[in-house]
């Protein structure tokens, strides 16, 4: 007669294979997570200004014009073609309105008119924005030199 070995039932849960796929997921995560970030290059002026508070988690709206005149807005599927100055007044209406605390910024070329970024900031102001912040970037060297302390 042959003895039988009872097989008693396995309490554990083996979670190679899940660990596997997890690290896979993060690889492709943090190699798609660049790619999706797109903009428009534009060259910034530089300006000794103190950056402000991030008092939000929430991302500001960002219209960006470049040296051309064109408008390109942070929001939307395309962020990186320009937009008419309508759409501009739209997709800042629908974003205030859903987040009326949204900070509303204006990152313009430094080789774009003033006419251009006053008329960007126009739009703004026109679609609901009570307050419209300038993006620069901070020089390497101070642009105004302190004296020295006796």
């Amino acid at each position: 007669m042959r003895s039988r070995k009872q097989r008693r039932m396995m309490s554990q849960i083996n979670v190679v294979p899940y660990i596997d796929v997890t690290l896979v997921l993060l690889i492709i995560f943090m190699i798609t997570a660049p790619l999706l970030t797109r903009g428009v290059q534009v060259e910034l002026p530089r300006a000794s200004a103190k950056p402000l508070e991030n008092r939000q988690q929430q991302q500001p709206l960002v219209l960006t014009v470049d040296a051309q005149g064109n408008l390109y807005m942070s929001v939307g599927e395309h962020p990186d073609q320009a937009v008419e100055p309508s759409m501009v007044v739209a997709m800042t209406r629908i974003v205030l309105q859903r987040s009326p605390k949204t900070r509303v910024l204006v990152k313009a070329d430094g080789k774009a008119s003033y006419a251009d970024v006053v008329r960007g900031m126009v739009l703004l102001q026109s679609a609901g924005a009570k307050a419209v912040g300038l993006v620069t970037k901070t020089p390497d060297k101070p642009l105004v030199q302190q004296p020295p302390a006796p």
